[in-house]
């Protein structure tokens, strides 16, 4: 038997056997179901999700996507590493290949159309010049160097001249070339999401550049298909670009309608749901029997449908089915299907190893060569290189075609799998390794309100949840606009935690322009946040507001909030308090989460904080505050009275300072463990300095600000011990202030305060503002808490933490202004 023979047989492996038909039966020409497929399919299932998941959960520390644990399960199966073995053999029997096969298919059409509904044509449409770019030269480019990479693989394999002419077509440099060219967007927009680069500049480039490059990746896939058949090519192409324009020009208008009024009216139940998706399988067997791939069809109705509420709310009750259970198999089956170990054996070590490495170069080079052109940094260029070089279901589906039809041998299609493999699994070790700087953050006296220049531009990073959040915070926003020479820039951020595995990552970039079709609960939201802040905008002629998102897991979305605020070099993070109050001034818990949230933040914050509890301050737009600071001493009550010393300057606010000296038991230095590991010397000279401190930017407050404004007055009180607190909080709250701004008071070291904040509900309001807070204390006065940055985050007890891998690259201040192809996060006013 000659090589080309050898090697064919070898290539169909996988799907040859030879099998007896026990029954008689005409319709199943084919062993009985029950008995033995639905069992051994069921194992297999079974068998694979367990591996699968367990891979999954062990390289998730590595921020591996769910695509590469899903390959090397198949791989572990494959004949080179366990499938050998009896019983891997018996739970994978050869004769259950193509029952397997077909069964993920149904999976990947599922799969497929998911993707589809991912994708949004306005985005592509409305993409910024610097995303395009770099999307188009990392099609073209990758695809001209792909194929001398080909050639020279196939100059330097060991085989017969008929064998290597045999893969020499130009069908199989097609498939090659492009395959080279392929960025699975999803994969990316998951990467990014789990390296919290998402708002960074660079993540909403490669975000963008990605989804481009993989619509463009699908529409050659879809030409390029029909040239796998000898004949009736033109016929493939033409019926196929037919049904799409039916598609979109004739079906799309009449179903958005339909799915859109159904939606707004609530009628939707599992049954109308099902015929929903089971045109996702109508439109696959439709572009299959006109000869293309049936995914062309699945991903043709994912894009048809409109995006919204409806999308999340089929994907929420269909998603387990393809996506989580039966498309994980097709790509076990692509990992059994890898032979690499052979082929080293047959080809050498070297070969294999010098084409993975250069199969790494043509995306990156591509990338870099686009944002030179934009003046990006290299080291971003290659990150973005990096991020396209991922891949995702395309590939896979290309090299199965090409297995299955000959078109690719088994060296390239096996090398070509580990080059996917090892492509999509490097870029979030390089990027978590080489591009994300090692020291968190760069110590900057500009992230705190107390050494901000009275000239210079409050940067306010305002976190809502809902626009309840937005409306309590802008009157403390326009409290903060109160210098004429100084500008304000708002960053309004809403936090949306992830709550599905496909389109709820993405939920923070969806362009909430269109009015036209039923919104998601968190676009309604979006949209509502933006038109308040947009409203505060456009009265206020020295005020911008850029309107984001982010999407994540409560348990981690605090990194995404440190992201930004270093991503925007902001001043000062405003975070929304876990209680909101009633119309009896009560406050209620509305989600224990955001209490994490806030104290994750204030950990590591890289700028001052501010918790702001609100008891409804005034009416909108409107005001006429009187503010009271309680000033005991440290870093944070300085930070208060900073930013309140700022609010006094507006012409409608009246600002009280009361200044709490401690005397006798009040006074008394902490000896906790914590302070004792410091030692006694250490402590009270750290006490001295603190003092000094405070002393003098208080005089520095009473000579400048009282002297030049009526309306601001300050006043000493002694207190000598814990009762003496309450008494004199009791008296001040029978003034009435609408505004208490309190310092969050680490670093006092008082035994008093350290005592008493081991019984505080709420210790990320330290202890004056736990006491405020509480419904026991009868306050009607909303209330600031602010932690001023460059002292260290405050430690809370009994609080999981999620260690921060890294955080984004620092900008410039207008960095966010530029073309950066950001049309997905930033809400376009």
């Amino acid at each position: 038997m000659d090589d080309a023979q050898k090697h064919i047989m070898r290539s169909q492996v996988s799907g040859c056997y030879t099998t007896g038909v026990s029954n008689g039966n005409d319709i199943w020409q084919s062993d009985s179901v029950l008995p033995f497929f639905l069992p051994s399919f069921a194992a297999q299932v079974a068998f694979m999700l367990f591996a699968n998941r367990f891979l999954y959960y062990f390289l998730r520390p590595f921020n591996q996507p769910p695509l590469v644990a899903e390959i090397l399960t198949g791989f572990l199966l494959s004949p080179e590493i366990l499938g050998t073995t009896k019983f891997f053999s018996d739970l994978v029997p050869l004769k259950m290949a193509i029952t397997g096969d077909t069964i993920s298919y149904v999976g990947l059409v599922y799969y497929v159309f998911l993707a589809g509904l991912d994708m949004n044509l306005e985005t592509i449409i409305s993409a910024r010049k610097k995303a395009i770019s770099i999307a188009v030269a990392g099609t073209i480019i990758p695809m001209v160097i792909g194929g001398a990479i080909y050639a020279l693989f196939q100059s330097m394999l060991t085989a017969s001249p008929e064998y290597l002419s045999h893969y020499n077509a130009p069908k199989a440099y097609l498939f090659w070339t492009l395959i080279f060219s392929v960025t699975g967007f999803p994969i990316v927009t998951q990467i990014l999401a789990d390296l919290k680069l998402l708002y960074t500049g660079l993540g909403r480039v490669a975000l963008t550049a990605a989804m481009i490059n993989d619509f463009i990746n699908w529409i050659m896939f879809s030409l390029l298909i029909p040239f796998e058949h000898e004949e009736k090519v033109i016929y493939s192409l033409l019926s196929t670009t037919a049904f799409i324009f039916v598609c979109f020009v004739v079906i799309r208008p009449y179903l958005v309608e339909l799915i859109v009024r159904k939606t707004k009216q609530n009628e939707w139940d599992n049954y109308q749901l099902f015929f929903v998706v089971m045109g996702a399988y109508v439109c696959a067997t439709v572009t299959d029997l006109l000869g293309t791939h049936p995914v062309v069809g699945a991903l043709v109705y994912g894009i048809m449908l409109p995006r919204g509420k409806f999308t999340n709310m089929l994907i929420e009750k269909t998603e387990d089915f393809g996506a989580v259970y039966l498309a994980p198999l097709f790509f076990a089956t692509c990992g059994m299907r890898l032979q690499i170990f052979s082929v080293i054996k047959d080809q050498g070590l070297v070969l294999v190893v010098m084409v993975l490495f250069l199969s790494f170069i043509p995306k990156i080079l591509s990338t870099v060569v686009a944002t030179r052109f934009f003046g990006m940094p290299a080291l971003d260029g290659v990150a973005i290189g990096l991020l396209m070089n991922t891949k995702g279901v395309l590939p896979l589906i290309m090299l199965n075609i090409a297995w299955d039809k000959q078109i690719l041998s088994v060296e390239s299609s096996s090398v070509m799998m580990v080059s996917v493999l090892l492509m999509t699994a490097a870029a979030p070790l390089i990027i978590n390794a080489v591009y994300k700087p090692r020291k968190l953050y760069k110590l900057n006296k500009l992230r705190t309100v107390q050494n901000l220049k009275v000239e210079a531009e409050l940067r306010v990073l305002a976190c809502v949840h809902n626009p309840r959040h937005a409306t309590g915070f802008i009157n403390i926003l326009e409290a903060c606009n109160a210098i004429q020479m100084s500008s304000l820039r708002i960053f309004a951020l809403q936090l949306v935690e992830i709550t599905g595995t496909t389109i709820s990552l993405l939920a923070a970039h969806i362009n909430t322009q269109s009015c036209s079709e039923a919104l998601t609960k968190s676009e309604e939201d979006l949209e509502n946040i933006t038109l308040t802040f947009n409203e505060y905008e456009e009265r206020n002629e020295n005020t911008r507001v850029e309107t984001l998102a982010a999407v994540s897991t409560y348990s981690t979305i605090h990194q995404d909030i440190h992201t930004v605020a270093q991503e925007k070099q902001a001043t000062i993070i405003l975070l929304p308090f876990h209680k909101d109050s009633n119309i009896e001034s009560v406050l209620v818990t509305t989600n224990k989460a955001f209490q994490n949230i806030n104290q994750n933040v204030m950990r590591d914050a890289p700028c001052s904080v501010g918790i702001f509890v609100d008891r409804g301050l005034g009416s909108l737009f409107k005001v006429n505050l009187r503010i009271l600071v309680l000033f005991i001493g440290g870093p944070d009550d300085r930070e208060a009275l900073a930013l309140a010393w700022r609010m006094s300057k507006h012409a409608s606010i009246q600002l009280s300072v009361v200044r709490l000296y401690l005397f006798g038991q009040a006074a008394e230095v902490d000896s906790s463990p914590q302070e004792e590991s410091r030692g006694l010397l250490s402590t009270v000279l750290d006490c001295e300095k603190q003092r000094e401190l405070d002393d003098e930017y208080v005089n520095t407050f009473r000579l400048k600000a009282m002297h030049s404004k009526d309306s601001t007055t300050y006043s000493d009180k002694a207190v000598h011990s814990r009762e003496d607190i309450t008494q004199v909080l009791n008296e001040l709250d029978k003034v009435g202030f609408d505004l208490y701004i309190l310092g969050q008071g680490k670093g006092r070291n008082s035994s008093v305060f350290s005592e008493l904040m081991k019984w505080t509900d709420c210790p990320e309001l330290g202890v004056i503002g736990d006491m405020v807070a509480s419904n026991n204390f009868g306050s009607c006065s909303s209330l600031l808490v602010v932690q001023q940055y460059g002292f260290g985050g405050m430690v809370f007890e009994n609080t999981t933490h999620s260690q921060n891998p890294g955080q984004g690259t620092k900008n410039d201040h207008d960095d966010d202004d530029s073309e950066s192809g950001d049309v997905f996060v930033r809400v376009e006013q």
